[in-house]
């Protein structure tokens, strides 16, 4: 397996020549999308409304807030039956949430741009022109037609997770619909939500002026949502203004020394851009890298333990244990906790970790203090089952196979951490549209009261 770093903030440290390689080329405008700014409005409206939520209580915004850089500022979050935003999000006394979310929380920067053709942790939704829907995802077959991008059909699978959005058991419409497995035909999860929304006169006027094919709110269906959120998110987050971009267009346009230092060891001795690569410091692909593994994991629902083996759970391949998709570093410094599962609160740590799993494994092992600097809201729980058991950290440990470069001493980390600062783009993360005062059901904006 190739070696590398993983979700959701992972910097690839391999052996490189120690002279800087080549820098990619500037981030092209016809990398995006056209945006229509009345459908990415309507977008905006729905990632705020709480009504795309099977007990109208959580909304996208909810585990992708601005104000945590599109994430949730948690390490693992609490989907349905959480309250509040962030580390202030607790467990509802009368609706407590059965466990966490079983990965930390990923950012939503330049997901519009037409090189992500891979989304979630492990890759289970992606381009694929063999599939009649044009997209490979946990449906397969009965996957709608109708989506217009990657983005749309990632967009709308968390309202179908009864942790994330769409409620336990059998306490609403939706979650009974998706007990039942009904999910795409009419009467299932994704009709149920499309007739919420077409149901409330100002989502019904909006569809209707914003796609010809819509002529009343019988003709809104669930794709027409998840294309409008998409639309949003594309546009709201687009990061190509930061001062590393300003670089590439213009090297005039100088970084500071640290961040040249720190740029220099990036395309360089340092090896990150061999997994962080081209315009979004990302290859798109899957690597093991042996970060810490906290919460429930991703068990089947007849399983018992608390691993998350990443791709490997898509593909079966046991070459792909513990590996994850490497992700973009747009913004990274205020993406945090990082790691599939939100271990690490330090990017210095972090750093430092991926150079030396082995070291990374004693420090999250019984006892050990890093343990409290993970942000979890609090839960009742065994949070660290699987590092609490030998054989497993040895497997995760194993799994990274790292071959680390030599000589990275304090002030190269601190030299790799100035970089990163550079790859912040204010634009992107203060948005384009932000967040609406109201939503069209009346509902909580955001899902947080």
């Amino acid at each position: 397996m190739k070696t590398a770093l993983a979700t959701a903030f992972a910097l690839c440290l391999a052996p490189f020549p120690g002279v800087a390689g080549p820098l990619p080329d500037p981030v092209d405008p016809a990398s995006f999308a056209p945006v229509d700014l009345d459908e990415a409005i309507l977008g905006q409206l729905l990632f705020y409304d709480p009504i795309l939520s099977g007990n109208r209580n959580i909304a996208c915004a909810t585990c992708h807030h601005p104000d945590f850089a599109t994430s949730d500022g948690v390490s693992l979050g609490l989907g349905e039956g959480g309250v509040g935003l962030g580390l202030e999000r607790r467990g509802d006394p009368d609706n407590m949430p059965p466990h966490r979310i079983p990965r930390n929380s990923p950012a939503l920067f330049n997901l519009g741009a037409k090189e992500f053709t891979v989304l979630f942790h492990d890759g289970r939704i992606e381009v694929d022109a063999e599939m009649p829907s044009g997209f490979r995802t946990p449906l397969d077959d009965d996957m709608l037609d109708g989506f217009a991008s990657l983005l749309s059909a990632q967009t709308m699978f968390p309202v179908l997770s009864p942790d994330e959005m769409a409620g336990q058991n059998m306490e609403n419409d939706v979650a009974k619909a998706v007990r039942q497995g009904l999910i795409t035909a009419q009467g299932g999860a994704w009709d149920i939500l499309a007739r919420r929304v077409a149901g409330l006169p100002d989502y019904a006027q909006r569809f209707q002026s914003v796609y010809d094919h819509i002529n009343s709110p019988d003709d809104i269906g669930f794709t027409d949502i998840s294309n409008a959120i998409a639309v949003f998110v594309a546009h709201e987050w687009r990061s190509d203004s930061s001062a590393f971009d300003a670089y590439l267009r213009d090297p005039s346009a100088l970084l500071d020394a640290d961040a040249q230092k720190g740029m220099a060891l990036f395309y360089g001795a340092a090896g990150c851009s061999a997994c962080h690569a081209g315009a979004f410091q990302t290859d798109h692909s899957f690597h093991a890298m042996g970060a810490p593994q906290l919460g429930p994991g991703k068990a089947a629902a007849f399983e018992t333990h608390t691993r998350d083996t990443g791709r490997m759970g898509v593909t079966g391949n046991g070459a792909d244990a513990y590996a994850f998709r490497t992700p973009s570093l747009r913004n990274v410094m205020q993406t945090g906790p990082w790691g599939h599962a939100g271990g690490h609160s330090q990017i210095e740590k972090f750093l430092r970790d991926h150079m030396d799993p082995a070291r990374a494994a004693k420090r999250f092992a019984p006892g050990a203090a890093d343990r409290n600097g993970v942000r979890l809201p609090p839960l009742d729980g065994d949070d660290w089952r699987e590092m609490d058991d030998p054989a497993a950290r040895d497997a995760i440990t194993q799994a990274a196979m790292i071959r680390a470069p030599k000589g990275l001493n304090p002030g190269d980390i601190a030299a790799l951490v100035s970089f990163l600062r550079s790859l912040d783009d204010p634009q992107a993360l203060s948005g384009r549209l932000g967040i609406p005062d109201t939503v069209p059901s009346g509902l909580a904006v955001g899902g947080a009261p």
